[in-house]
């Protein structure tokens, strides 16, 4: 089962927001900005890091499959990009759309006219007030689909989103943060924290620290069960929406601290590995046998 709950705030944001980056948007062919952000106000996704992807909340099983993005009760909810309706009201979980208690509330599914690794691409809008679309409907990016509520299991009001490949599945689906186009002149940061046999160590405590403003940011990496790393990257922790500059990264390994500086590139994804007593590592993952497809799919 997951959970969505409402979003405290727990960074300091400013009221400026630089434009996006242009659709679709890629720094190297391993790159899928696919998406613009269903909320018009552009919300900086900095969400408290148990309402992240991958976070965990109530007891280990309760795995949260997208991010939540702050936003008043019937703030429009627009299309991330172009393609058909395929699911529309309640019961997206329970897949009984005469279940009004589905924890999803009232959703939307756009099975996008695009794909990656020759697989379909769907994005999710939940806990919406009200649904603006009809199954079979194409939409355009940018069309509103419905507005910001508070249905299904939440208790307060915000757009739980997500990204789903292959499958229109809870299974399958992959962290937005690494799907939705950056601002212009800030960056990504991926990471996959490991063991010496390099499987990921998950529910870790991570602290990102600006070194150029003094802004610090509290991370988890990934539970074992509910989030799946990217195709490429093998990631379990990331953090969107970081302006340009240097950081430094601190986590614990078997209580011994950890500690690595990384520069985050506008436009990028920054990555960096770690594999237990061998230590870090920023060389990413080989790419010669990865095909990718930004092509239409049926």
């Amino acid at each position: 089962m997951q959970f969505s709950l409402p979003t405290p705030v727990a960074q300091p944001m400013t009221a400026w927001r630089p434009p996006l980056y242009p659709v679709p948007w890629a720094a190297s062919h391993n790159d899928h900005f696919y998406f613009t952000r269903p909320i018009s106000v552009d919300q900086i996704l900095w969400p408290n890091l148990d309402y992240r992807y991958g976070g965990v909340f109530f007891k280990p099983s309760a795995t949260h499959t997208g991010i939540d993005i702050p936003a008043k009760m019937g703030t429009p909810v627009l299309a991330s990009g172009p393609g058909e309706v395929v699911w529309a009201g309640w019961g997206l979980y329970s897949n009984d759309p005469s279940n009004q208690d589905d924890p999803y509330g009232l959703a939307v599914v756009i099975r996008h006219d695009f794909g990656y690794r020759d697989l379909p691409l769907y994005t999710v809008y939940a806990h919406l007030e009200e649904v603006d679309v009809v199954i079979g409907q194409w939409l355009q990016r940018g069309d509103r689909l419905g507005k910001v509520g508070q249905t299904g299991f939440t208790t307060g009001s915000h757009l739980h989103f997500e990204v789903r490949l292959g499958e229109n599945t809870y299974f399958s689906t992959r962290n937005p943060e690494l799907w939705l186009v950056p601002p212009q002149g800030w960056g990504v940061l991926a990471a996959r924290i490991a063991d010496s046999f390099n499987y990921t160590v998950p529910n870790t405590d991570v602290t990102l620290v600006s070194d150029d403003t003094g802004l610090e940011w509290e991370l988890r990496t990934y539970p074992l069960i509910g989030a799946n790393g990217d195709d490429y990257y093998q990631e379990n922790l990331v953090m969107s929406d970081l302006p340009a500059g240097n950081y430094t990264v601190f986590f614990k390994f078997f209580y011994i601290p950890q500690e690595i500086k990384i520069q985050i590139i506008p436009g990028n994804i920054t990555y960096f590995s770690f594999r237990g007593l061998l230590g870090f590592g920023p060389t990413l993952p080989p790419s010669d046998k990865l095909d990718i497809f930004f092509t239409p799919t049926p």
